[in-house]
């Protein structure tokens, strides 16, 4: 979720650049719905998150891009799935077979004019290498070094942020400048009728208090920040006056639970597009480096991001008002451990609360 939202800048960049190009886009089904904006006429086709974006040249006009995109134009016009996750788990299946078969002829018959690697990770390399396209483009320095290989074209990146070098990377294939834009999300006009009802419902109305999210998961159990300080900051934002709700997915009930056991917090659990609609509703959102955390920084919500293993100079928060809470003895370590890496337990709830009321003092609301 958070590699699909560091890249969507870079392609918002690019469709609004040159409208009349055919995108499309490989990515895990779950995730899909983060690629909708403006999807009419937006053609599912195929088959887990690659980062990889196949462009078929059709023309350069630029007028009205911004609003073409925001309506009937959509940010992809086509998604090709690759259920990665599935697939490694029985590699050798009939089914593994056959839809990785299917993915390669969708590929090949959308002859793509090139493929943009902003994952740089061995399978999106070799996705890439499938499409039989021969201008494939990547990072010099990918983060999985034998990625480098599949490319045509090695792009040395500077930015120190990876939204900024998967601008780099679509620069190479725009023909023009492109900046860092702001991405284009969607807007679902079900997800968003839900949120208000259940918001409603629950007593949660934003003439009572600013909504506060907590989101408590990351990808593994060295970025995660112990669920009984968040509950402390829980408590501190309801004594704050904020309306505070833990974002509890599915498979992470068990580290709402003590959130909420105190009840200072509401557990929600969402849909993707019933998160979005949720996310433009908060005030704060508090979390360590994963998905709904990048999710709200793309919304432009303030949020406090409490990192340990990960590296915030390259995955932080971007583009909007944040605080960042980091131990100078943390290190970057993307090992897949399940303990909690041991600068982040140097982190303190008053440390969150403290960066909280900074941002909210900004807001106007402390």
């Amino acid at each position: 979720m958070g590699d699909i939202l560091h890249a969507l800048p870079a392609v918002t960049a690019l469709r609004l650049a040159h409208p009349a190009w055919q995108i499309g886009w490989v990515v895990e089904p779950r995730w899909q719905a983060l690629l909708k904006a403006g999807n009419e006429g937006t053609r599912e086709q195929g088959n887990e998150k690659t980062g990889n974006e196949g462009t078929r040249e059709q023309g350069n006009e630029k007028a009205g891009a911004r609003e073409a995109c925001g309506s009937a134009m959509p940010v992809v016009d086509r998604l090709h799935f690759a259920a990665s996750r599935a697939w490694k788990r029985h590699p050798l299946s009939g089914k593994t077979l056959s839809q990785i078969k299917e993915l390669r002829r969708e590929l090949r018959a959308a002859g793509y004019d090139a493929v943009l690697d902003l994952q740089g990770a061995i399978r999106s390399a070799v996705i890439g290498r499938m499409s039989g396209c021969m201008r494939r483009i990547g990072e010099a320095r990918p983060r999985e070094w034998p990625a480098h290989w599949f490319f045509t074209e090695r792009i040395v990146t500077h930015g120190a942020h990876v939204i900024e070098q998967d601008v780099e990377l679509a620069r190479a294939v725009a023909g023009d400048p492109l900046e860092v834009v702001e991405p284009l999300l969607p807007v679902d006009p079900a997800a968003e009728n839900w949120c208000g009802d259940w918001l409603a419902r629950h007593a949660v109305s934003a003439g009572v208090g600013p909504l506060a999210l907590l989101t408590p998961g990351a990808g593994w159990g060295a970025k995660r920040w112990p669920p009984e300080r968040y509950a402390a900051v829980a408590q501190g934002l309801k004594e704050r006056g904020m309306q505070v709700l833990v974002n509890a997915a599915p498979g992470e009930e068990e580290l709402a639970a003590p959130i909420t056991a105190g009840g200072a917090a509401i557990s929600v659990t969402t849909s993707l597009p019933q998160l979005i609609a949720l996310t433009r509703r908060v005030a704060l959102c508090v979390g360590g480096d994963t998905g709904p955390l990048h999710l709200a920084s793309a919304l432009g919500r303030p949020v406090v991001g409490i990192y340990g293993p990960t590296d915030p100079s390259r995955n932080g928060p971007y583009g909007t008002r944040a605080r960042v809470l980091r131990s100078p003895d943390s290190r970057r370590d993307h090992t897949r451990r399940d303990a909690p890496e041991p600068g982040l337990l140097t982190i303190a709830p008053e440390d969150v609360l403290k960066a909280a009321d900074e941002l909210m003092a900004e807001e106007g609301r402390a």
